[in-house]
């Protein structure tokens, strides 16, 4: 089988946002396994409007009206597994995210997707939600995912990029075991029998 293909979505657009940095660890991380090819999609990159399209991307067949959206989606269908990166804000996700979620549809379609969150216990209501949103795009949402603790957050809000991965280990550690590899075990997985499953479609 071919390399999978994993994109890594910086869900945060502000000044001095923290989400770069657990970003920059998870594509560290992810260069270490073989047979992945790993790259990080920042949403500052693809400035798209808020959506704004006069044809719903659920009946637009990949064919979109802006430019950065189009840039935005060539992207996006290039990727076996999506990874989100995002922060907490009110229980729910920022507007940036979710609006990079909704311009486009057939892209999404039957892809793995998995949550590396941070904010209020760990961002685990913001990935409840997203779920909900992604299960909307024909995509798999896994299981496992990764909550940053808060402590783990002030230490690496401190650091600069590449933040050292030693900041992030205490996240390997929980009640349960290594939850980084447990993600990216599920994640691969996944990823792989849904490429199989495209690729013997077409």
């Amino acid at each position: 089988m071919d390399k999978i293909k994993i994109k890594i979505i910086i869900g945060s657009t502000r000044p001095n946002r923290f989400s770069e940095k657990p970003a920059h660890w998870i594509f560290g991380e992810l260069k270490k396994k073989e047979g992945i090819e790993t790259e990080i999609l920042d949403l500052r990159e693809y400035p798209m409007p808020f959506f704004d399209s006069i044809t719903p991307p659920i009946m637009a067949n990949g064919e979109y009206e802006n430019t950065i959206v189009q840039n935005w989606a060539k992207k996006i269908k290039d990727g076996d597994a999506i990874i989100i990166v995002t922060p907490e804000y009110n229980h729910g996700y920022p507007a940036v995210l979710k609006n990079a979620l909704d311009v486009i549809f057939i892209e999404w379609n039957k892809k793995a997707v998995g949550f590396v969150s941070y904010g209020g216990v760990g961002g685990a209501r913001v990935v409840e939600q997203l779920r909900e949103v992604v299960i909307e795009l024909q995509m798999i949402p896994i299981r496992n995912a990764i909550n940053i603790p808060v402590e783990v957050f002030m230490r690496a809000m401190k650091e600069n990029i590449p933040v050292n991965p030693e900041i992030f280990e205490p996240v390997r550690h929980g009640f349960m075991g290594d939850c980084v590899e447990a993600f990216f075990d599920e994640l691969i997985w996944i990823a792989k029998a849904l490429k199989t499953a495209r690729e013997s479609n077409n």
